[in-house]
């Protein structure tokens, strides 16, 4: 085993180190190892904050992080995921190791892009795009067309991705993709500059900048992790026995933030202080963390807001229209289950919440503070209300200037 193998425990040289450690689950399970503990964080933090990375510290910061410990919390996770039962769950859970997985991609192309030199192992984009068999369906833009006879060409008909005039650093601006392989990575709920008939598309291949086919390979990561969950364990006193407890706290955990709907009103006034920074930082022009950023659309969703009222909301901030399409579509969730966003106790460890006004004794999340908050108020007039009123008057005055 080794740090590559727990930075991406779902790629097949990862599973395959697994199976030549020989360690066996039930054991380490009733051993109540470290690697089980990691494993329920693991799935905890999946489902309540969106990532599956440790809050001890981000891996592989750190120098003594038990590697094997790591990588042997993913299947310990995947076990704990089925035992739930829960179907938005398990989608959930497998969002948030894919973007977890690509956050570290992007760390580790950024790092190779800097030419710095490393003391843990990084992934290359050709070594991500072998992985999920896309080598034959990605080159770089200027290389070869796909399936062109280049002499030693590439599985890509060209150049190799990380090659020179095919490097995957900062230069490399954009590349092509099999039209084949960009629909069955992209989905038309991603919004209308997705749709294939909105892209450049030439000899068979579809034109997408390095951060758009990142955002691709999520989704063949998000599969890779769904499939073959849930999966049925035997219920004879065995793995499943042994994790009851730790299943019950994840389902209590669930139950206490979990809600029945959302409060269905979007009053400014009204949100929570961090929640407030947050808008005005982002109308300011500066970029919000992916914390941040995360954190704000997971409100926004969870007081009932639709991608396009939150793309028209954050209008005139830092946010990128497509950027708020892709989160608010992965935190929607029509099938009746719905995830508050972070505690305010994760937000203060991120230094997103300051606690104003000693407000965590009365509220655990932003979204039961809001709530309070609409409940307490005299009157409310929802910004969704302000927003077409305002949208009829410019319509009357520009029906009154072509009357004119």
């Amino acid at each position: 085993m080794d740090v590559l193998d727990a930075k991406y425990p779902f790629f097949a040289g990862a599973r395959e180190a697994v199976a030549d450690a020989a360690v066996s689950l039930p054991e380490l399970v009733a051993a109540d190892a470290p690697a089980v503990e990691r494993g329920r964080e693991r799935v905890e933090r999946a489902l309540l904050d969106g990532t599956v990375e440790s809050e001890s510290g981000r891996f592989p910061d750190e120098s003594d992080y038990d590697t094997q410990a790591e990588l042997l919390s993913y299947p310990i996770a995947r076990i704990l995921v089925s035992l739930l039962d829960s179907e938005p769950a398990i989608e959930k859970y497998a969002a948030a190791e894919a973007a977890t997985a690509m956050d570290r991609v992007r760390e580790d192309l950024a790092t190779d892009d800097g030419l710095r030199s490393v003391s843990t192992p990084t992934v290359t984009l050709d070594g991500v795009l072998a992985e999920f068999d896309l080598d034959d369906a990605v080159r770089a833009e200027g290389s070869a067309p796909l399936g062109g006879g280049a002499a030693g060409g590439s599985g890509a008909g060209g150049a190799p991705i990380g090659s020179e005039g095919g490097s995957t650093g900062s230069g490399a601006g954009h590349y092509r993709v099999a039209v084949g392989s960009y629909l069955g990575l992209t989905s038309p709920s991603w919004g209308e500059s997705w749709r294939l008939v909105n892209r450049a598309l030439a000899d068979g291949a579809v034109r997408l900048s390095r951060d758009e086919l990142l955002r691709a390979l999520e989704s063949a990561v998000t599969e890779r992790v769904r499939e073959g969950l849930p999966f049925e364990l035997a219920d004879d006193g065995g793995i499943a026995a042994e994790l009851e407890s730790g299943v019950a706290d994840l389902k209590r955990l669930l139950s206490e933030r979990t809600y029945a709907g959302p409060v269905d009103v979007v009053a400014p006034d009204l949100f929570p202080p961090c929640m407030t920074n947050l808008i005005e930082k982002a109308e300011r022009g500066a970029e919000l963390s992916p914390p941040e950023s995360f954190a704000l659309m997971a409100f926004l969703v969870g007081i009932g807001m639709t991608p396009d009222e939150v793309v028209a909301f954050c209008a005139d901030t830092s946010l990128d229209a497509e950027g708020i399409r892709y989160q608010t579509e992965y935190l929607r969730d029509d099938r009746g289950t719905q995830y508050p966003p972070p505690t305010c106790e994760t937000l203060a460890n991120y230094g997103i919440c300051h606690n104003e006004d000693d407000h965590m004794q009365v509220a655990v999340d932003p979204l039961a503070y809001y709530e309070k908050q609409v409940a307490a108020a005299d009157e409310v007039t929802d910004w969704r209300e302000r927003r077409a009123d305002g949208a009829i008057e410019n319509g009357e005055d520009a029906d009154a200037d072509a009357a004119g």
